[in-house]
């Protein structure tokens, strides 16, 4: 039986995590806060004191929130890379730039640990229901190796390519969602100071042939301007910064990208930055005059 180690359990890292217990697998787990394993410990998982714990794992896990993290845990001083027993393989289901990626991917190559990025999408309580996907690239055998793991925590897992492809497909879906929550949070706005009740426009919208799961999940916090976060703005902001510097270094045009980087920008200057970032409408709310800014 295949032996796994998940490390970092924060809201992402906990929820995928979780998936992997419940279909059966014997998983270590390990965070540098150890309080974040305790829900895992319960539903089966066995802590680890240190990183290096996770050594005894065959296929590692790894979800953290910034490249810099990424570096540290696995090809830092006491990271996986540094153990004396190494996992055979390295998953990295992080958002980080490509950079970052094929930096770990020459360390773990050089330590003979295969190693595969694949970040998610989907936030917690979509993990949690089987509704994740996630894009992989790789060696191709080391993502067959990881397949079958991957599909018990998401309901898609495709292999882009040899080597950091999957960074710039998640980058760009990332890219994709902060632009469409700003023009919806507009709309949104725009047929509220019209004199329509914003659940009302929504629940229009919905019907249409522009509806979406993700909208229609998202409309009872919009219409509550519940902030709880799923996914901060501050992350969103993170993930634009690795987008727009892909799109620069590649000498592609990203007008709308760039506008709503500031948005993002100014959302977080106001104090919205650890709040989900359907918060972006606070600052539009604020813009058009409407209560809901208040």
């Amino acid at each position: 039986m295949t032996k796994l180690g998940w490390l970092g359990t924060g809201r992402m890292g906990a929820a995928m995590a979780a998936r992997l217990i419940d279909a059966g697998n014997e998983v270590l787990v390990w965070n540098r806060t150890r309080a974040k394993t305790a829900p895992l410990v319960e539903a089966g998982a066995v802590a680890v004191d240190e990183i290096a714990g996770l050594g005894e794992a065959d296929i590692v896990f790894v979800m953290v929130s910034t490249p810099r993290d990424l570096v540290e845990v696995v090809a830092g001083s006491r990271g996986l890379l540094d153990a004396e027993v190494k996992p055979g393989v390295i998953v990295d289901c992080s958002t980080v730039s490509i950079e970052t990626s094929a930096e770990v991917r020459a360390r773990a190559a050089a330590a003979g640990v295969g190693f595969l990025a694949a970040p998610v999408s989907g936030n917690p309580h979509v993990v949690a229901e089987g509704g994740a996907c996630v894009v992989a690239s790789g060696p191709e055998g080391v993502f067959k190796t990881a397949e079958p793991y991957l599909s018990q925590i998401a309901k898609v897992a495709v292999w882009a390519g040899t080597e950091e492809q999957s960074r710039l497909v998640k980058l760009c879906h990332n890219l994709y969602l902060g632009m469409m929550v700003q023009v919806l949070v507009e709309v949104t706005s725009l047929a509220e100071k019209g004199g329509t009740d914003r659940a009302a426009f929504l629940d229009f919208l919905n019907g249409t042939v522009l509806g979406s799961d993700w909208v229609r999940k998202r409309t009872k916090d919009l219409v509550a301007l519940d902030w709880t976060p799923t996914f901060t703005t501050e992350l969103l902001r993170k993930d634009f910064d690795l987008g727009l510097a892909a799109a620069r270094a590649l000498e592609v045009p990203m007008p709308v990208g760039a506008s709503v980087h500031q948005l993002i920008q100014s959302a977080i200057g106001t104090g919205l930055g650890e709040q989900d970032f359907l918060s972006l409408f606070v600052q539009q709310a604020r813009h058009a005059g409407l209560p809901a800014a208040e």
